[in-house]
C-alpha cells in the first residue's frame, strides 16, 4: 500500500466515522465537534485531489464559520431538545420521502460510474494542467469571466438578505434608556452638576 492510499483510506475512514456520529450522538455539543472534525477531514481528501481551494474553502468556511456558529449557539441558547423530540413522528414520513430520493440519487450516480467509468471524468471545458495554471487560478478565472454575471447576482442576493436580517432583527424597544450623544454633547457644567450647602447635622 503506497501512502497515497493509506492517507485516502485513513481521512476517508475518520470522515465517516464522523458523519455518523454526528447523527449518532445524543449531545448536541458533541455532534458540532464531530461535524467540524468530518469537515477537516474531507478538507484533506479535497487536498489529495490537488482541490486546494476546495480544501481552503471548507477549512475557513464551514469549520471556521457555520460550524462554530453552531457551537455557540447550541451552547448559548440552552435549548431543550427533549422538547423538541417530542414531534419526531409527525415528521417522519418527509424526512423518509427525502432520505428515499436522496438514496436513489446515490443510486443512481454509483450506476452511472458502473456502467460507464468514463462518463464522470469527461469535463465540458478542459481543465488546464498544474505546470500551466493553478487550481485556484483556473477557477478564478471561470468565475470572473465566463459566470460573472452569475457571481454579481449572488453576491448581490446574500448582500439583500444579511440587510434583510439585520432589518428584521433591529427593533426599537419602549421605555429602554439610550444613549444621545448631541444631547450629551450640548450640556453644560451648571446642568451637570449641582452643588447644594448642606445645614451641620442636618439632612437634604
Amino acid at each position: 500500500m503506497t501512502v497515497t492510499a493509506a492517507f485516502f483510506y485513513l481521512f476517508a475512514t475518520i470522515t465517516v466515522a464522523s458523519g455518523f456520529m454526528v447523527i449518532a450522538s445524543r449531545n448536541p455539543v458533541q455532534s458540532v465537534l464531530f461535524l467540524i472534525l468530518a469537515f477537516v477531514n474531507a478538507a484533506g481528501l479535497f487536498l489529495m485531489m490537488g482541490a486546494e481551494f476546495l480544501a481552503m474553502i471548507l477549512v475557513i468556511v464551514y469549520v471556521g464559520a457555520v460550524a462554530v456558529l453552531f457551537l455557540f449557539v447550541v451552547m448559548m441558547l440552552d435549548v431543550d431538545f427533549t422538547e423538541l423530540r417530542q414531534g419526531f413522528l409527525q415528521y417522519l414520513p418527509i424526512g423518509g420521502l427525502i432520505g428515499i430520493v436522496f438514496l436513489l440519487e446515490l443510486i443512481l450516480v454509483i450506476g452511472a460510474y458502473v456502467i460507464d467509468p468514463n462518463l464522470i471524468r469527461t469535463a465540458a471545458v478542459p481543465i488546464p494542467s498544474p505546470q500551466v495554471m493553478t487550481n485556484t487560478e483556473a477557477l478564478g478565472q471561470v468565475l470572473y469571466t465566463r459566470y460573472f454575471y452569475f457571481f454579481q447576482a449572488a453576491g448581490l442576493i446574500l448582500l439583500v438578505a444579511m440587510i434583510g436580517a439585520i432589518v428584521l432583527t433591529l427593533r426599537e424597544r419602549v421605555g429602554i434608556k439610550r444613549q444621545n450623544i448631541s444631547v450629551q454633547n450640548a450640556r453644560m457644567p451648571e446642568e451637570a452638576v449641582e452643588v447644594r450647602k448642606v445645614p451641620f447635622r442636618q439632612g437634604l
